[in-house]
């Protein structure tokens, strides 16, 4: 290749990274693609020169092309595939051992996981408010699964973005739930009012927070607005909330005792979704599908760093689990959901959980 025919393949290389970010991720099989138009053969051939004689060059590209990569230089485009190269490895090296659960290549697969951690985690939360109940158990027999999915009442998987706001995100799931369950119609409400509104109730925004602090400031303020009426920005900003357009009230919020998960597998079985808190440890951000557990997290008060909704379980060769939806966009694990195996409060899943009561 000539030195011309390089700079043109090149050029023509990063132009395609940045109108993909640009204009929205291209799939691996779209029939247009207008990366497939620049002479194929060249541009792997530039794309291999440019990164090293590797097969995993092209992996890296349908993972760009698939997640609308934008990287801004010669040099970051070889870093990033450094690093997809490595958890690339550790994934492959994950599912050889035929474990519980499986982990997949997915729009996280480029960052560290120091970046990922300082990008979408909250710092760790004292769960306080959580170590007294005051759920009222009965001896009724639970069911053997469940899914509230099937009932209509869990909103669409949501994408917090580079911002630590997961607490947002379980409240705003466990309202919308509680909204179809008693209104009978489903709802969107609005993250970003509590990552504005709520910091005087021990909240901090993209630093992190907790579900039932969130409920306590819409207790106690007026409500909260919907998607609609105060949108999502990623970041903290200055409280625009509206008490003439309130969508949601919360009358109460009951919490879970500290590492209760029959406490919390009763009130999933017999009430509604619950906002759910544990720890996300290196390697998690690659979950693809089956049922997660580790060895290496923890279960305390100071370990959970990521605030999710459990919306249902069940059990799977043997072993029962949660399902639980994260915030991390539909691309996610699966179709924005994973397993965590119950019993064992795993990475704290029952440590800090708590559900409202709305109107």
């Amino acid at each position: 290749m000539t030195r011309v025919s390089f700079l043109l393949v090149l050029t023509a290389l990063i132009g395609c990274f940045c109108c993909a970010a640009r204009g929205g991720a291209l799939t691996l099989y779209d029939e247009y693609n207008p990366i497939r138009q620049v002479v194929p053969e060249e541009l792997e051939n530039g794309i291999l020169q440019l990164i090293g004689q590797t097969r995993h060059a092209l992996s890296f590209i349908h993972f760009a092309r698939r997640y609308g990569k934008r990287y801004e230089s010669v040099e970051e485009i070889k870093q990033r595939f450094e690093i997809f190269l490595g958890n690339l490895k550790m994934i492959r090296s994950h599912n050889k051992k035929h474990l519980s659960y499986k982990l997949g290549v997915n729009e996280f697969t480029d960052l560290t996981w120091d970046e990922f951690r300082r990008e979408r985690l909250g710092a760790p939360q004292n769960c306080s408010a959580t170590t007294k109940s005051n759920l009222k158990l009965t001896n009724v027999i639970l069911p053997e699964t469940i899914d509230w999915r099937e009932a209509g009442i869990v909103s669409p998987v949501k994408k917090q973005g580079k911002c630590g706001s997961c607490w947002t995100f379980s409240t705003t799931g466990a309202l919308e739930a509680a909204y179809a369950q008693a209104f009978g119609k489903n709802i969107s409400l609005s993250e970003q009012q509590l990552l504005d509104c709520a910091g005087a109730f021990n909240n901090f925004g993209c630093k992190g927070g907790l579900p039932s602090q969130a409920f306590e400031y819409i207790k106690y303020t007026g409500g909260l607005n919907t998607e609609e009426e105060y949108p999502y920005t990623g970041k903290g900003g200055v409280c625009k909330f509206s008490s003439k357009n309130v969508a949601v009230q919360v009358l109460d919020s009951v919490n879970i005792t500290k590492d209760a998960e029959d406490e919390l597998k009763y009130a999933i079985a017999f009430i509604r979704p619950v906002s759910v808190a544990y720890q996300v440890v290196k390697g998690f951000k690659q979950y693809k599908s089956g049922i997660y557990s580790s060895t290496v997290c923890g279960n305390t008060p100071q370990d959970v760093n990521h605030a999710v909704l459990a919306v249902g379980y069940g059990v799977e060769n043997g072993i029962p689990y949660w399902i639980i939806k994260n915030s991390w966009g539909a691309d996610w694990g699966d179709n924005g959901y994973f397993k965590m195996e119950m019993g064992k409060n795993m990475c704290g899943i029952a440590t800090c959980a708590s559900y409202p009561i709305v109107a």
